[in-house]
């Protein structure tokens, strides 16, 4: 394994000395946003970590090679390439890394490489889910696989309001994923606070995150923890302005035939472009409210 998987210095000897670390994904950095704003977030992403007391992990597939803790000009690399790095999820690891190729790690992804690191905490904007139709069509994200077995505790602000969030919600439980709220009793939509959908318990506090968190681990379960926290208020979109952008992207992307893991990136970028760029502002703020609770977080698990 070792030579298909490096962590960066930074990140061995953080974990090796029990210190806070956070996991980050890279598809959002090549796949989710513009360059150069994408850099421009990652970077930021990452001193937010910093500033709240942990190490960040940007993660990604470099050279064939899994990678925990980017450099900045491997970050600037992914950003510049974008959508010609290829995105990969779990069932793409072996292929990509025989290959020798890149690849941005997607949420299942940045699990699978976050638990070889011995990190067990890792922020991100959305995760995949229930593709709307799914009862069709069975396009549902590996994240939520990965979530069922692999202990990497996933901090996000809810499913992609993309998707079908009932269903998503549905199949966690028959996995058996506890879906936390942080601070909230409902499922956030990710532009959105609300969902009219509940989560499995609230929770109030970093330090609670980490004693469940803790917990979870020393009882020798499988699996992570699905910690949704809501985008702060200013940043929240009107539900009726994004639900309409999310519905016109989802017709557009039939019409094209677009499928699989193209899907996402694409329906993204539409409703950025039919919100005139205010989706992918919120999608940034929210992105760095869950960085800072995570870096919260894995101070808290730190000390315990």
């Amino acid at each position: 394994m070792s030579e298909l998987f490096k962590a960066s210095e930074e990140v061995k000897t953080a974990v090796a000395e029990g210190k806070p670390v956070v996991a980050l994904e890279s598809t959002i950095i090549s796949h989710g946003m513009p360059y150069p704003k994408n850099v421009e977030t990652a970077l930021e992403v990452e001193k937010i970590i910093r500033d709240k007391g942990a190490i960040p992990a940007t993660t990604a597939i470099i050279g064939g090679t899994l990678t925990a803790g980017l450099s900045a000009d491997e970050i600037e690399y992914l950003g510049k390439e974008g959508q010609k790095v290829t995105k990969v999820s779990r069932r793409d690891i072996p292929v990509i890394c025989a290959r020798k190729m890149d690849g941005a790690s997607t949420v299942a992804t940045t699990m699978v490489i976050a638990h070889m690191a011995g990190i067990r905490i890792f922020a991100t904007g959305g995760i995949g889910g229930v593709h709307r139709g799914a009862e069709k069509t069975f396009d549902i994200s590996a994240d939520l696989e990965e979530l069922a077995e692999t202990p990497v505790n996933v901090i996000c602000a809810g499913a992609k309001a993309i998707l079908d969030l009932p269903l998503t919600l549905e199949y966690l439980e028959t996995k058996g994923v506890t879906v936390l709220g942080y601070q909230t009793e409902e499922l956030p939509a990710f532009y959105t606070r609300k969902s009219g959908l509940s989560v499995d318990y609230r929770v109030e506090s970093p330090e609670e995150l980490a004693r469940l968190i803790d917990t979870k681990a020393k009882l020798g379960l499988r699996g992570g923890y699905l910690i949704t926290n809501p985008i702060p208020e200013e940043y929240s979109m009107d539900p009726a302005v994004i639900q309409k952008a999310i519905d016109q992207a989802i017709d557009e992307s039939r019409e094209k035939g677009i499928k699989g893991k193209e899907t996402t990136p694409f329906l993204l970028a539409r409703v950025a472009e039919i919100t005139g760029g205010d989706s992918l502002e919120s999608n940034i703020k929210l992105v760095y409210n869950n960085a800072a609770l995570a870096a919260e977080t894995a101070v808290e698990l730190s000390k315990l």
